[in-house]
C-alpha cells in the first residue's frame, strides 16, 4: 500500500482510539483531500488539533469543519425529538437506523458527520407513520410517494430529510428478500435503548446492527458510493457491542444471504487497517487478505467509482430495462475482483429479477 495511505489510516486510528500520532505538515493538503473524500474530516480533525502542530491556514479548515458538523446537528436533534415525540404519541413504535446512532458510537458524537434522519417502522405502521409526519410538519417539502414497493417515504422537515422505512434494505432476490426480512423483523422487534442529547431512543439489537450496517455499507461498495466513514461505524459497533454480537448468529445470517466473503473482507480490513482488535471481529480469517487489501487500496484511490455511461437511458420500456440490466452487470464484474462469490449471486440476482420485471408491469425498478 502506497505510504500515504498508511499515513492516512494511521491518522484515522489515532482518532479512534486515542493513539499517538504525528500530523504531516509536510502534505498537509494532500490529507485534507483523503479526509475530505473518505468523510473522516470531522472524526481525524478534532483529534489533530488537541495533538500536533498544524500550519494557521490548515488550523482555520479543521476549525471550520469541526464547527459546521457541530452546528449542522443542532436542527438535526431538534427534528429527531420533533418527529420522535410525534410518533410515540400515536400509538407508533419506531426505531433509529444509521446516523445519530452510530454518532453515539464515536469518542465524540459530532466527531460523526450526518445529514439526515432514518426511522423504521415497518411494513403495518408505515402509512400511519407517514401521516404522522405530514400532520407534525404540514410545511414539509414531499418528494416520494407512498407506494407498497418503495423502501421509504421522504419529506424535508425544517431543511431535514426524514426517511419513514418500511424496510430497511430493499432486496431484488426473493429468497435474499424473504430470509432478510425475518432478520429485519427479530433485530427491530429486540432493540436497544440509547440516550441523545436526554432523548431515549431504540436502536436495532445488536447482532442485527452489525449486518445492517455492514450490508448498507456493501451496498454503497456496489454502487461506488462507498468511503472509510462507513467502516469506522462498523469497527466502533462491533467494539461497543463485542459483547452482544452472537457470532454464530451472524455467520448464519450473513451465509444465508450469500454475505459471508464480503463480510471477512471488511474483517481483515477493520482488524489489519482499522485497528479493532481481531477477538472483536466475528468471523474474521486471514484468507481475505489479497481480496481486502485490493478493496481498500481501490477504496482510498477512487478506482472504487463506477466509471461513468455515456449513453442516455432510452425512453423505450424494453430497451430501458435491458440498460440497467446491463449497469448491474457491469457493478457485478467491477465486485468480482474483491468478492467472486458475490459477484455471481449479483448476476444471477439481476437476471432472475429482470426477467421477472419483463413480463410484470411497467413501474420504477426497486
Amino acid at each position: 500500500m502506497r505510504s500515504e495511505y498508511q499515513i492516512y489510516l494511521s491518522l484515522v486510528r489515532a482518532a479512534l482510539w486515542g493513539e499517538p500520532v504525528t500530523w504531516p505538515e509536510e502534505q498537509e493538503e494532500l490529507f485534507l483531500v483523503l479526509n475530505t473524500h473518505q468523510g473522516t474530516g470531522p472524526l481525524v480533525f478534532p483529534y489533530i488539533l488537541t495533538q500536533n502542530t498544524v500550519s494557521p491556514a490548515v488550523r482555520a479548515h479543521m476549525k471550520s469543519v469541526c464547527m459546521a458538523t457541530m452546528q449542522n446537528q443542532v436542527p438535526l436533534h431538534l427534528t429527531l425529538a420533533k418527529a420522535w415525540s410525534a410518533l410515540q404519541k400515536a400509538g407508533i413504535r419506531a426505531v433509529l437506523m444509521k446516523g445519530a446512532g452510530l454518532a453515539a458510537l464515536y469518542p465524540e458524537p459530532y466527531y460523526r458527520a450526518w445529514g439526515d434522519i432514518d426511522l423504521f417502522v415497518g411494513k403495518e405502521q408505515y402509512h400511519a407513520a407517514c401521516a404522522t409526519m405530514r400532520e407534525t410538519f404540514p410545511s414539509a417539502l414531499k418528494f416520494d410517494e407512498e407506494l407498497e414497493h418503495y423502501k421509504h417515504y421522504n419529506l424535508i422537515a425544517d431543511g431535514v430529510s426524514i426517511e419513514m422505512h418500511r424496510v430497511s434494505i430493499a432486496l431484488q432476490h426473493p429468497l435474499d428478500e424473504r430470509r432478510y426480512a425475518r432478520m429485519e423483523s427479530e433485530g427491530m422487534a429486540h432493540t436497544e435503548p440509547l440516550v441523545l442529547n436526554e432523548l431515549e431512543v431504540q436502536v436495532p439489537e445488536p447482532t442485527y446492527n452489525a449486518l445492517f450496517v455492514f450490508f448498507h455499507s456493501w451496498e454503497h461498495m456496489i454502487s461506488a458510493g462507498a468511503n472509510l466513514r462507513q467502516l469506522c461505524d462498523l469497527a466502533l459497533l462491533l467494539h461497543r457491542y463485542a459483547k452482544k454480537i452472537n457470532p454464530e448468529v451472524l455467520k448464519r445470517n450473513l451465509r444465508s444471504l450469500h454475505l459471508l466473503e464480503p463480510w471477512q473482507l471488511y474483517m481483515y480490513i477493520l482488524v489489519h487497517y482499522m485497528g479493532l482488535p481481531e477477538e472483536e471481529a466475528a468471523g474474521y480469517t486471514p484468507r481475505a487478505a489479497a481480496h481486502a487489501d485490493r478493496l481498500m487500496e481501490d477504496l482510498l484511490s477512487g478506482r472504487m467509482r463506477a466509471p461513468k455511461q455515456d449513453e442516455k437511458t432510452p425512453a423505450g420500456r424494453i430497451l430501458r430495462k435491458w440498460y440497467t440490466m446491463k449497469g448491474r452487470n457491469a457493478d457485478a464484474r467491477r465486485i468480482a475482483r474483491y468478492s467472486p462469490a458475490y459477484a455471481r449471486h449479483m448476476i444471477v440476482t439481476t437476471w432472475l429479477h429482470g426477467a421477472a420485471r419483463f413480463f410484470a408491469p411497467d413501474r420504477h425498478w426497486e
